[in-house]
């Protein structure tokens, strides 16, 4: 962490600044969203916005690098043999806080998983899933971890543009069971 972001105030900046991003996004999409607009709900000026990000679609995605991370922890949720039948309840979770924002985060993540978010997700979703198997013992650490991280970003980005129809708690399973039959996948 730099200087910059350690700073409490820089913090409560950024802080304000996703807080008003997220109640504009409720109200109309990104792309319909102004800077001055956002400075003004946020109550900071237009030259401490780009102080700190250099246009709202990094904001964007800063404000919702939170579902990254939330994704990412519900995913490494569990501790033992991971039950195929019964994902992590931090997963379930995790998808029915989506519903939300659903809309910003579908401007963020396009269908298959790409665009800026799809990127964060599958960066930090794959560095943490390859130290978890090295960590194992597990072989093929780089294969799988880029399988789970891919097969993950798709399927929620795909669910979230309504490419698949599941409720939250049934997209859960099946992309636990997805993920944990790629861990179980026999490799040469």
């Amino acid at each position: 962490m730099t200087g910059a972001q350690a700073d409490p105030r820089t913090a409560r900046t950024r802080a304000k600044l996703s807080r008003a991003l997220l109640e504009e996004c409720a109200d109309r999409p990104l792309a319909e969203v102004s800077v001055a607009a956002l400075v003004r709900r946020a109550g900071v000026g237009r030259a401490t916005f780009y102080l700190h990000y250099a246009d709202l679609e990094a904001l964007a995605v800063d404000a919702c690098a939170d579902i990254v991370r939330e994704a990412v922890d519900a995913l490494h949720a569990w501790r033992g043999t991971p039950d195929p039948a019964a994902p992590p309840p931090a997963l379930p979770a995790f998808f029915d806080r989506l519903a939300s924002h659903a809309g910003l985060y579908r401007e963020l993540l396009s269908p298959g998983g790409s665009g800026p978010l799809g990127q964060v997700l599958h960066q930090d979703l794959r560095a943490r899933s390859r130290t978890e198997r090295a960590l194992a013992g597990a072989p093929e650490p780089d294969l799988v971890a880029s399988a789970v991280a891919a097969t993950f970003a798709g399927v929620l980005a795909d669910w979230l543009h309504g490419h698949i129809e599941a409720t939250p708690a049934q997209i859960a399973h099946r992309v636990w069971r997805l993920l944990v039959n790629l861990h179980r996948t026999p490799l040469p």
